[in-house]
This record gives structure tokens, sequence and C-alpha cells, in this order.
């Protein structure tokens, strides 16, 4: 989710398999099945989240597809999501906010949009480490709202800002428990694997991983639930480059894991 893009490099285009779908560039091969294990379970959601049910579902028809996505903030500027969604792309992922203050400001377009479109779409928060993390959360709540079909709500972690990794442990986990506990659905940690190495070992192992890694095979963390691949990406529909992503699984698998209905009522899960 850098900001700053290094210039775009050759890459193979690879047709989708869908038919009459656009081509992606720079996408990347599917996962085996045996690379799936437990991701299911790992976003297993709560059974006292309660949401409408007017999530936009996809034709079953495209169940067994490879899910790919892109991840969008406002250096992407104007999307065109119905040319984004005829390339084939299955979910996207935006920046919401940062810190205690910061709100994109082509969040609610670009969510708003997306909403009309098959794509199932999610929203991340930059974790800025010197913050409090409890407030990080609720200004992360206080402008997503989400409703059933959304995907999980994500942490970006890949910077420390001076702090001790035990401080920053503690805080990014205050986060996750802080949204999990108002949405009723287990966040996902995005960070890259030098950094958690360096910074973060095993200590949010038990959250889903969406892992950010370039120029191999696959990613070289085993259990990864979503990666993003690329960084100079091109889709129909985004004038400029884009982050390109892959679910370890497929599109009926993908949605199996979105925000589900069902139980008591949550302030944070909202009507469209």
């Amino acid at each position: 989710m850098p900001i700053v893009r290094l210039k775009l490099a050759s890459a193979l285009l690879i047709p989708l398999a869908a038919a009459g779908a656009h081509a992606v560039r720079g996408d990347a091969p599917a996962p085996a099945a045996s690379a799936r294990a437990g991701v299911s379970a790992a976003f297993a959601p709560a059974s006292h989240v309660r949401v409408t049910h007017a999530a936009v579902s996809a034709p079953a028809t495209d169940d067994g597809l490879p899910a790919r996505g892109v991840d969008v903030s406002h250096y992407q500027g104007s999307v065109d999501w119905k040319a984004v969604e005829e390339a084939g792309v299955g979910f996207a992922f935006l920046k919401a906010t940062e810190g205690t203050s910061f709100v994109d400001h082509t969040f609610r377009r670009h969510w708003a949009a997306l909403g009309e479109t098959r794509i199932l779409r999610g929203a991340y928060h930059r974790f800025k480490p010197t913050r409090d993390a409890a407030a990080q959360a609720e200004h992360f709540l206080n402008v997503v709202q989400l409703r059933e079909g959304d995907l999980p709500p994500v942490l970006d972690v890949e910077a420390t800002d001076g702090v001790s990794d035990a401080r920053l442990i503690a805080g990014v986990r205050t986060w996750l428990r802080t949204v999990e506990r108002h949405t009723g659905v287990r966040p996902i940690v995005y960070t890259k694997p030098g950094f958690r190495r360096a910074h973060l070992g095993t200590a949010l192992d038990d959250y889903p991983l969406w892992i950010a890694e370039y120029g191999v095979e696959s990613p070289s963390h085993p259990r990864w639930t979503f990666w993003q691949h690329s960084e100079q990406g091109r889709v129909p529909g985004i004038q400029k480059i884009v982050d390109l992503d892959r679910f370890n699984g497929t599109r009926g698998e993908l949605r199996q894991l979105a925000v589900a209905g069902g139980g008591s009522s949550n302030d944070h899960l909202a009507e469209r």
C-alpha cells in the first residue's frame, strides 16, 4: 500500500478465465488447493452479528474461478468500477482511515460505487504506532459502515515509527480486539514478510494475514489468506497503476468469508 510507485515494469498479459473478461496486467498464478487449508476457519464469523440482507452477490457460475482483486486509495483517483468488474476483478479493498483523524477523501465515493457492483468490497486502516490504538479503532469504526457481504476489516501494519516492537504489537492487538468486539468479525492483518520477521514475529499469526510480497511464485509465509503480488498492475477502469491481489481460494470461498447476517444488533453493521 505504499504511495511511492516504481517505474512500471514489463509484464505478461494473462487473460482471465471468465468468458468475455478483459485482461489484467501483472496477474499471479492461482494458489494450489492444498495451500488453502485453514483459511475458512480463520474467518469464522461471530454468531451475534446482525446486518441487512442488501448485499449484491455474483452468480454462482463464477464460484470456481480464482479470486483476483485490487486495493485502492486516493492515489488512483477516479475509478470506473463497472469496467473493473467487467475486467474480472472479484474484490477490492479501499483505504478508509489512518491514525486518529485522517479519512481518505475518495473512500466514501468508491465505497458507494462498489456497492452497486458484484465486486466484494473491504476497507483498511493504516496503523500509526505512536497514536492511541483504541482511538484509531474508533476512528475506523466511525467511518466504515459494514453490511452483509462486505469483507472483514483490515489493519495495515508496516511501520514502527520508532516505537518498540512490544509497544507496536500491543497497540495492534488493541485495535484488532476493539474492531472485532464492535463488528463481530475477525479482522485481517496486512504486512510484509521482512517487517513481520523483524518486528512482529508470530505474534499476530492467529489473525488472517494479507502478505505483500512481489516477484515470487507464492508468498513466503505458508498460511496466507490474501496476497498483494504486484504494486504495478494495470486494470481497465483504473487509469493509474494499482496494487494487485489474490485470495487464497476461489470466488465462492471468498464469498463464504464475507460478513454474514444473524443475531443481535451491532451499531457498526449498518443498512445500505
